[in-house]
């Protein structure tokens, strides 16, 4: 049977950016977005960075950043990225730097070198005399290595000479702005600002990237919009201090989708707060669901299950949607090598014949389990038809081996690219 192809027809028109390229990764241009997450171990501590890092891959992160504070940080890099490529890990690494960047770039050649691109926030990077004399030497380090550079503008940390400039800018003005609008301004004026000073360095365009950072959602799309509509530079989208739980993937999802939809970001970081020990692929999984449920890019197959109602008051079908997506995230990383195409697939779960056996056929393999007082047997749909139909205690077990003998049918005779 053809396969259709799955096409996402919407109104997206990608705003035009400078390509840029971070180690095997490009960024901006015609480049898909790119997703982003960041570790928190202590960087010094080599093996448990290096597993976080490998599992944030895993997890589907295509760059990572990591804190180089000081000079075992920094001195740890190199083996980070030693131990990454004898695991096969070939991932971007993002060195995060503030106040005393210049400082270990200098005396670290070696982590200079091993790292793919260099994160630094024109609010921290020094003050007074000092600020541009150690900005400089961070951008001509990154020149000297061929590296790419993210000019990161947090509102935590804003420039306050800057800041106060405007202020009282605005406050002499014939028709004051908010503080809300000096604020912004401020974040915007200070990308800017920076990416001139380093293009006057000599940094090259397809060498620099900009973030502008706050942490509540209208002013998030604010200042992007304001930064999008007055530059070409690849932008990094992210909402900073997001939260936690649905608070932090709510207020995420809201904001980069907005910006999205208008064709602004070409990379994005969900910063969710984990919880303690926790691990860090939550903020992976949510920001490639964003990209897929939005129609920007396919990471891994879909399942799709109803939500459950009066009708549905047996868990079967819960515990069935919930351990295929399960199974899909513990053999994603080995479907992609085996099964080239495979996350185009698209799974229903469904709970009752009311809308169980329409979505079912909709999808490439289905599943319309029997709702309560209905008779016991579960309709199993595949390309759109009806192919057979399970009863009994091995309902779950049965459709899992029928949806792994698809996937080996449909995407076994594929050759990875």
């Amino acid at each position: 049977m053809m396969h259709k192809k799955v096409c996402f027809a919407n109104s997206f028109s990608r705003r035009h950016s400078i390509a840029v390229r971070v180690g095997n990764v490009m960024i901006g241009g015609a480049a898909p977005i790119a997703v982003q997450s960041m570790t928190n171990t202590d960087t010094a501590d080599v093996d448990r960075t290096v597993k976080q890092i490998a599992a944030l891959y895993h997890a589907g992160s295509e760059l990572v950043r990591i804190t180089v504070d000081r000079d075992e940080s920094a001195a740890a890099v190199p083996y980070i990225r030693e131990r990454l490529e004898r695991l096969d890990i070939n991932i971007p690494i993002i060195g995060d730097f503030h106040y005393v960047g210049h400082r270990l770039l200098q005396n670290y050649p070696a982590c200079a070198e091993a790292l793919s691109k260099y994160r630094i926030n024109p609010g921290n990077v020094g003050f007074r005399d000092k600020r541009d004399r150690q900005f400089s030497t961070i951008i001509e380090t990154a020149i000297r290595y061929n590296k790419a550079v993210r000019i990161g503008v947090n509102w935590g940390s804003l420039d306050q000479e800057l800041l106060t400039q405007m202020m009282n800018r605005n406050a002499a003005g014939h028709s004051p702005l908010s503080t809300q609008q000096v604020m912004h301004e401020t974040i915007v004026q200070s990308a800017l600002l920076s990416a001139d000073l380093a293009g006057k360095i000599g940094l090259p365009r397809d060498k620099t990237i900009l973030s502008t950072k706050v942490s509540r959602v209208q002013d998030l799309i604010a200042v992007y919009t304001m930064l999008a509509a007055r530059c070409d530079y690849a932008l990094h989208l992210g909402l900073t201090e997001a939260g936690m739980n649905s608070k932090g993937i709510v207020a995420s999802a809201a904001a980069i989708g907005i910006l999205l939809q208008q064709g602004i970001g070409d990379t994005i970081r969900v910063s969710l707060t984990p919880k303690p020990n926790g691990d860090r692929i939550c903020e992976v999984q949510v920001a490639q669901e964003l990209l897929q449920a939005m129609g920007f890019r396919q990471f891994i197959p879909v399942v799709a299950a109803c939500p459950g109602c009066g009708r549905t008051t047996s868990t079967l079908f819960q515990e069935l949607a919930w351990k295929i997506q399960d199974d899909i995230r513990d053999n994603m990383h080995t479907w992609q090598q085996k099964y080239p195409g495979v996350e185009a697939l698209q799974i229903a779960v469904m709970g009752c014949v009311v809308n169980g056996p329409g979505e079912s056929k909709h999808a490439d393999i289905g599943i319309s389990l029997p709702g309560t007082g209905e008779t016991p047997a579960a309709l199993v749909f595949i390309d759109g038809k009806k192919t057979t139909t399970l009863r009994g205690d091995a309902i779950a077990t049965e459709f899992r081996k029928i949806i792994a003998d698809y996937i080996h049918k449909r995407f076994g005779n594929k050759k990875s690219v």
